[in-house]
């Protein structure tokens, strides 16, 4: 039988034979872990901290019209949680590249690898533009690549830029490298991005194929790119309880929609890459959460702040902020058996137990005026074996920085989300994905 994965791709290649180039739909990568919302969730969350710790932990990196460009978004089993539908080389090879907004750096697993995650590998000897890059390469700092050797002699051939980079509970070693990405029906020549020959350490929580950058830095994707798409992309990200959905990845300002409401996109120079909005406060239904001053305050420093991230799951605030929306969100909903945990979540009760309807919905409240209501599809998960739900978002783990808020991806889902770099602001905007 094909693996998901094939069948993906299958179904990805059809529906771009029908559909238009604005937007291109996508199905679901693969099977979620359990037939429960629950305990898929709980599965895909389990790599969360190490996706933590690697946000807040962003050092400082290097720092060097109009058409509308959609490609494909579909969900994915290791974190970053999605993925996009892009090719490389020529002829083109087609990979699954995990989406990830707060990383820099695009790369693919390259043929020949041994260590790599099983699946389809890129091979750049097949590639008639690929070219690889030297270590006086003005793009190998900015990889952190190894510098050239100082005893080089004149006639001696220049060695490739080699870097190595950490992920999740593994690091891989690549070669940096040039070629023609394609997302959509866009082809962009000369894409730096680096070839993955060897990986240590396990792979479960390794993207299969590679990954996309659509952070700030200047490897990524818009600072590539440049007036092609003049530092603006969204992404609609499908719910995970729907195997068959559609989402999308729209790069360019052209197409996207007139109902966004954008805050102020916030910058901090020890952490370029990610996208931080300044969040004022919280509300559960009608009450606003009574958080101590300052737990939502912006530090380039300390990294306080709150940020946007598509590759984390669960949302996770600080602990005092927390606490006080665990609280509030209790106090209205009243089980009478109390709560239980499950997990990364510690507010799970009986459903049978509450009216229908009697959970609260939770607003994020930003500069700008924009007030985020969360559907109540991305505020609760169920279980579909007993009548169990939880609060879908919990407290940032002791063992990262602990003062930094991340708004994931399962708050994220059915919404729009818009970000315009070159005018400094994120936008959001319901959209049904599934």
């Amino acid at each position: 039988m094909a693996s998901t994965t094939t069948i993906l791709i299958l179904l990805l290649l059809a529906a771009a034979t029908v559909a238009s180039a604005s937007d291109l739909p996508v199905y679901h990568n693969v099977h979620p872990p359990s037939p429960s919302p629950l305990e898929s969730i709980l599965s895909l969350a389990r790599a969360d901290d190490a996706r933590l710790l690697f946000l807040s932990s962003k050092a400082s990196s290097s720092s060097s019209p109009g058409a509308v460009t959609s490609a494909p978004v579909a969900s994915g089993q290791a974190p970053p949680s999605y993925v996009v539908r892009a090719g490389l080389g020529t002829p083109v090879q087609q990979a699954l590249l995990a989406l990830d907004t707060s990383a820099d750096a695009t790369w693919a697993h390259c043929a020949p690898c041994d260590t790599c995650p099983t699946g389809s590998r890129f091979i750049p000897a097949s590639s008639s533009s690929y070219a690889s890059l030297p270590c006086a390469s003005e793009w190998c700092p900015l990889f952190q690549g190894q510098p050239c050797p100082s005893n080089l002699g004149t006639n001696e051939a220049m060695p490739a830029c080699a870097f190595s980079k950490p992920f999740a509970d593994a690091s891989f070693q690549a070669s940096l490298g040039t070629d023609t990405l394609r997302l959509g029906r866009d082809a962009i020549p000369n894409y730096a991005f680096g070839c993955v020959g060897a990986v240590t350490g396990p792979t479960t929580n390794l993207p299969k194929q590679g990954l996309l950058g659509l952070g700030r830095g200047p490897m990524s994707l818009l600072s590539q790119t440049g007036s092609r798409y003049n530092g603006v992309f969204s992404y609609c990200l499908p719910s995970y309880k729907s195997y068959y959905f559609s989402g999308s990845l729209r790069l360019g300002a052209a197409g996207q929609p007139r109902n966004v409401r954008y805050t102020p996109l916030l910058s901090n120079p020890h952490r370029p890459s990610l996208y931080y909005v300044n969040v004022t406060g919280l509300s559960v239904g009608r009450a606003w959460v009574k958080v101590p001053a300052g737990s939502f305050g912006f530090d380039t420093t300390t990294g306080a702040g709150t940020v946007i991230d598509s590759g984390t799951v669960i949302t996770r605030w600080t602990a005092p902020v927390y606490a006080a929306l665990r609280e509030e969100f209790r106090r209205q909903v009243a089980a009478p058996s109390g709560y239980t945990s499950l997990g990364a979540f510690d507010t799970c009760f009986n459903t049978d137990e509450v009216a229908a309807g009697g959970a609260p919905a939770v607003t994020l409240h930003m500069d700008g005026g924009v007030d985020l209501t969360l559907p109540m599809e991305n505020t609760l998960i169920h279980s579909s074996a007993t009548p169990l739900a939880c609060l879908a978002m919990a407290e940032a783990p002791q063992n990262v920085n602990s003062v930094v808020n991340v708004v994931a991806n399962l708050q994220q889902q059915n919404v729009r989300v818009v970000v315009d770099v070159a005018a400094s602001r994120v936008g959001f905007a319901r959209e049904p994905c599934n």
